[in-house]
């Protein structure tokens, strides 16, 4: 199997196993919004679940992959295979042991630092907050040893579990609610949850270990602060660690900015927007840039800087075809996705419209944070995190000033922001990366992009058709179902017969998988 083929099945393998995953999330969330509607007992579990979520992305899992898959890749391509593995097992253990430190600790001191949080505003209680971060903290540990065997598996090339145990992560929560559901107050609702967040994590890690029992032996428990390859992942995490911190704090800091408008329901609108913002994100960036990374970090180990650039410049042709089609019918498609996945229960038609607009504007910046996410995975290939970690500072100080700028209009003035930044993150990145490896292809990535975007145009025009058949059918759920399966129908033919008649070459991509699982 030639090499583009073998990327482009392990794409197509990791977003059909993301997309089951992010279909299950989805459920979760229309059963989260039927139960909960966008009361403030969610709002204090948005908060309390973005702080371990926050610590979980500057210390866990995506930055312990974003370190420890470089140096693992290299040491194999060295030939040092029994010392890579040996590596894997120190950095198991030794994550595990500092990450317990950090995580008692940080449960200790919840009732002093969240009121900082919270300071200001007095729609979201502060100390439902602080028993569901301490009920929620725990995740932080499991995540951190999850990225480890996660970054294992992604660089023998095994995708497909890794992408699909979120499906089971998702199922346990949603049997929480379900189960939360028949409890009251809210409050008492809420803490289920958190509990239930807390098992599908722990079983999550506990899924694909037999895949490793023929290395049980190399991951026994040992720690390895004194292994220079392993202080050598632990400086590389340092500002990969800040870099992702950064990028995540934004998100926390849009959150409890957020709780200071719409009667403390904005952190509900931005948690129901983004959750449908991050479903194209996981189909199709994610799963490019996962894939993508053992690669470009074998590039980066055999000093191939023009073979990584073409890499990345794949990848980026790649994400824009996805892409740019996705924010464009997210856009003209929000309300009647929204109505249909939320509005039951106590979602009413007020949440809709704000929820709507919140997802528009997160839309705007799918493209630059898709494309951010490939760029900053090619720094880390390079073993420069440092690179994406000075420009997530600055962007915290835009992100910062754009939220008090844009907050009159509520969660959706919040999204803008977020789009903003991304997409400036994204041109900045780029231009960085290009001067380190020569080149990333920009007039080819330009004429082809041109042709994305006069496709994109035909599949919005398209998917306008559920405004004409709203009118005639009226709101009501297998409406709306009619007026979405219409939209997306008419935009995914329209863009895929406009893609081939424009000869976009990822249409051929698409094409090469089909003749072999016909044959």
């Amino acid at each position: 199997m030639s090499e583009s083929r073998r990327i482009a099945v392990s794409t197509a393998v990791f977003g059909t196993a993301t997309a089951v995953s992010r279909v299950a999330g989805v459920v979760r969330e229309i059963i989260a919004a039927a139960v909960f509607g966008s009361s403030t007992a969610l709002s204090a579990f948005n908060i309390a679940y973005n702080l371990p979520n926050l610590v979980r992305a500057v210390v866990a899992d995506n930055a312990i992959g974003g370190a420890f898959i470089p140096v693992f890749v290299e040491l194999r391509e060295k030939g040092e295979e029994r010392e890579a593995w040996r590596v894997a097992g120190m950095v198991l253990w030794t994550t595990a042991t500092l990450l317990t430190g950090l995580t008692a600790l940080l449960m200790l001191l919840a009732p002093y630092y969240i009121p900082l949080f919270l300071a200001g505003q007095d729609n979201v209680s502060s100390d439902l907050v602080v028993t569901l971060t301490r009920i929620l903290f725990p995740i932080v540990i499991v995540l951190g040893m999850t990225g480890v065997i996660t970054g294992i598996l992604n660089a023998d090339r095994i995708f497909g579990l890794p992408a699909f145990v979120p499906v089971i992560w998702n199922l346990v929560i949603i049997l929480s609610l379900v189960y939360a559901a028949t409890s009251s107050p809210a409050s008492h609702q809420v803490e289920i949850y958190a509990a239930g967040v807390l098992i599908a994590t722990v079983i999550q890690f506990l899924i694909p270990l037999p895949l490793l029992r023929a290395r049980r032996s190399a991951l026994a428990f040992r720690l390895g602060f004194g292994n220079p390859h392993v202080r050598r992942v632990l400086r590389l995490m340092l500002p990969v660690s800040l870099g992702l911190g950064l990028i995540n704090f934004n998100l926390t800091l849009d959150t409890v900015i957020a709780a200071h408008v719409q009667d403390g329901r904005g952190p509900a609108y931005l948690n129901y927007a983004f959750r449908l913002f991050m479903l194209p994100q996981g189909l199709f960036s994610v799963a490019v840039s996962t894939v993508l990374f053992p690669e470009i970090s074998r590039r980066a180990a055999q000093h191939d800087l023009p073979g990584l650039g073409r890499m990345v410049a794949d990848g980026t042709r790649t994400i824009i075809f996805l892409l740019l089609p996705a924010a464009a019918v997210s856009i003209v498609m929000a309300e009647p996705i929204v109505r249909l996945l939320y509005q039951h229960g106590s979602f009413h038609a007020g949440d809709t419209s704000r929820v709507a607009w919140t997802l528009a504007m997160f839309s705007v910046g799918l493209l630059g944070n898709g494309l951010s996410l490939l760029l900053t995975r090619a720094f880390f290939g390079l073993q420069q995190p440092g690179v994406p970690t000075r420009v997530a500072a600055a962007n915290l100080v835009l992100n910062l000033v754009l939220d008090l700028l844009l907050l009159r209009f509520g969660a959706a003035g919040i999204a803008a922001s977020t789009a903003v930044v991304t997409s400036f993150n994204a041109i900045v990145l780029a231009i960085l990366l290009r001067r380190r490896v020569g080149s990333l292809r920009g007039s080819e990535t330009a004429r082809h992009a041109g042709r994305v975007v006069l496709a994109t145009a035909y599949c919005t025009v398209a998917a306008l058709i559920w405004i004409p058949l709203a009118s005639i059918l009226g709101t009501g759920v297998l409406a709306t179902f009619l007026c979405v399966a219409a939209g997306l129908g008419a935009a995914g033919f329209c863009y895929l017969l406009s893609a081939r008649y424009l000869a976009i070459p990822e249409m051929a991509v698409l094409g090469s998988l089909l003749p072999r699982t016909r044959r």
